[in-house]
């Protein structure tokens, strides 16, 4: 049975261990601190802590400012507000100049849930992509949440990382944490399962179902969105007959299209899509939601099988 964490307690705890480690870290939040866990940070180190109230915009020019004299800044708000009510500045204070800048973004995706469609960020992936020079990573769970912080904290540039509101299951056995490098987690020809964040659970929950009919599928965690592991696609295009792209997030400028505009470049192939289609989020459970914008376990088989018919 999985073990079920909240990736932003995780990031607040590894806020605090690195802390103690790299004096010259500090954090901002942008009056989110309980809910985005930043104050476990502020409560360890309350003169390397900044809030800003309700001023994202603030936030990620002052980040930038703090930056350039040789900081290494974690910014902190839910996803919606970070990266679209900050955009101008995240682009041209914080990228443009490649700054030293970490966005860490919680509440991202429609698990959101009761906050309803103005909370529930599913465009956030398409607009950091969109981004020169930003880095983007989405663990898949508590564990891979530590990995990625502490790669930001040690990698030089700027980062995106999102993570998700509710608990998420612990992804058992996977290889070394590499940035940049997406993992395997099941090997098979049939298809190819290219995943992130959340719903990479549910495409290992997927072939397992599959496989007990007889058909085996790759099911690889792309948590790096930015670089991407063309390879990992590449190859995968190359050796299955078809791949099936997973994402808590809209079908426009995620990772579905960046799988596709590596494809369409280097090697065509048929590609099926389990994301949100181009729609507004509404309230409800976490799980009512996945099942209503055909986001489960039981989607992503249905996509494999379309393959196969």
């Amino acid at each position: 049975m999985a073990e079920f964490i909240h990736q932003r307690d995780i990031y607040g705890k590894t806020l605090v261990e690195l802390g103690k480690i790299i004096p010259e870290l500090v954090v901002l939040d942008a009056d989110l601190s309980t809910s985005t866990k930043t104050a476990m940070f502020a409560k360890e180190f309350p003169t390397r802590f900044f809030n800003f109230g309700v001023a994202e915009q603030n936030m990620m020019a002052t980040a930038a400012g703090l930056a350039s004299c040789g900081k290494i800044v974690f910014a902190s708000s839910f996803a919606m507000f970070a990266t679209g009510r900050a955009w101008e500045q995240i682009r041209n204070t914080i990228a443009y100049n490649n700054f030293n800048v970490k966005i860490v973004a919680s509440h991202a995706g429609i698990t959101v849930g009761p906050d309803g469609s103005s909370h529930q960020a599913l465009e956030d992936i398409c607009l950091m992509r969109a981004i020169p020079y930003m880095n983007i990573i989405i663990p898949c769970d508590g564990p891979q949440t530590k990995d990625a912080v502490e790669t930001a904290a040690k990698t030089s540039g700027p980062f995106y990382i999102r993570l998700a509101r509710c608990k998420v299951p612990t992804v058992e056995n996977k290889p070394k944490f590499i940035f940049g490098k997406a993992q395997i987690l099941r090997e098979g020809k049939h298809a190819a399962i290219i995943a992130c964040g959340i719903m990479v659970y549910e495409a290992l929950q997927a072939a397992d179902n599959l496989a007990k009919k007889g058909i085996k599928v790759r099911v690889i965690n792309m948590h790096t969105i930015s670089p991407l592991d063309k390879e990992a696609i590449i190859t995968s295009a190359k050796q299955c007959s078809g791949i099936v792209v997973c994402e808590e997030h809209s079908n426009v400028g995620g990772l579905a299209s960046a799988v596709q505009e590596v494809v369409t470049e280097s090697y065509p192939v048929r590609i099926r899509q389990v994301n949100i289609k181009n729609k507004f989020g509404q309230s409800g459970e976490p799980d009512e939601l996945l099942r209503e914008y055909n986001l489960t376990s039981a989607d992503i088989e249905n996509a494999v099988s379309s393959f196969l018919t």
